[in-house]
């Protein structure tokens, strides 16, 4: 079954929390086509400074990314997996980055003074985007922010990713792949919003090309059979299969990271743990997912085409 969401005040959420009540209910297999404001809750194309914004916003509770959500999946209990197949991700007609004021990571680097805000002209049919000076940089779209309810009491922020996902924004969960979230809390409580045009690894200046995204499908099932310790994905172009690590210190981040590849390789390929290190070793790559986030993001890549399986 087909179902749609749009952003309203009744399906747009600025936190986590598994105490949100959801807005639609499905059941696994079903396809939810949604649409989502960008990161910023901007509404119509962004003219002068300062943009129109949604409203009513009530903070700190829509402080965060703008996302479309909850949607409670039938049969979802905690110690599964949620599979989210990524369909159709269809940017809108403009965008935005932004650089500054000055962070951590902009300093070490040598920047200050003003901050600098270029917005992008959006070809979606050509896939492409144009900045004011002319420069054009070709679409890969994926959403910065797809996750489920944690199952920790309270209010939380939407800019450190988690094991339930979240703001993780990698760019390899593109049309095509899977992503796989531990469940939390019954039913899952899932949530997307933050589309990206185009992000490099790392998301440097804390920002991709951000933009409103007019057609989002997902479709939704579970799994009893992948290990639950965070999140994974299975991508097409390349087939691989990807985990993740997320910590305020990346060296602890690419740890989980790998860890969790490990798991998985067990887990996939029935081979010991020291067998599994020395294939990552020869064959898997660590990539810096960012590292603006508060929580640093890395993620780890095992290409189908990496091993000849014996």
């Amino acid at each position: 079954m087909l179902h749609e969401l749009t952003p309203t005040r009744r399906t747009l959420h600025g936190h986590w929390s598994r105490d949100l009540a959801p807005v639609l209910t499905i059941d696994p297999g079903d396809t939810v086509r949604m649409s989502c404001l960008d990161a910023m809750w901007v509404v119509g194309r962004p003219g002068a400074w300062p943009w129109a914004r949604f409203e009513p916003r009530v903070s700190p509770l829509d402080d965060g990314h703008a996302l479309t959500g909850p949607v409670y999946v039938r049969g979802a209990r905690p110690g599964q997996m949620l599979e989210v197949r990524i369909g159709a991700v269809v940017p809108g007609d403009w965008a935005w980055t932004y650089s500054g004021p000055p962070d951590e990571v902009a300093r070490a680097v040598g920047l200050g003074g003003a901050p600098y805000a270029p917005r992008w002209e959006v070809d979606p049919a050509a896939m492409v985007a144009t900045d004011p000076k002319g420069r054009r940089v070709p679409l890969r779209p994926f959403m910065g922010v797809m996750g489920v309810a944690p199952d920790e009491p309270g209010v939380h922020s939407t800019t450190p990713p988690r094991k339930w996902g979240g703001n993780m924004d990698c760019k390899e969960l593109v049309a095509g792949s899977t992503l796989y979230l531990p469940v939390g809390v019954e039913g899952a409580l899932f949530s997307a919003g933050d589309g990206h045009g185009a992000q490099g690894d790392g998301e440097v200046c804390g920002n991709a090309i951000e933009i409103p995204v007019t057609r989002l499908d997902l479709t939704f099932g579970l799994r009893d059979d992948l290990p639950a310790a965070g999140p994974l994905a299975r991508t097409e172009d390349p087939k691989a299969w990807v985990t993740f690590g997320f910590d305020a210190d990346l060296n602890v981040a690419c740890r989980s990271a790998l860890s969790a590849m490990l798991d998985l390789t067990e887990h996939l390929h029935g081979v010991s743990r020291q067998e599994a290190i020395v294939l990552a070793s020869v064959a898997a790559d660590l990539r810096i997912t960012q590292i603006v986030n508060r929580s640093q993001g890395v993620h780890c890549v095992l290409r189908d085409d990496a091993v000849e399986w014996a």
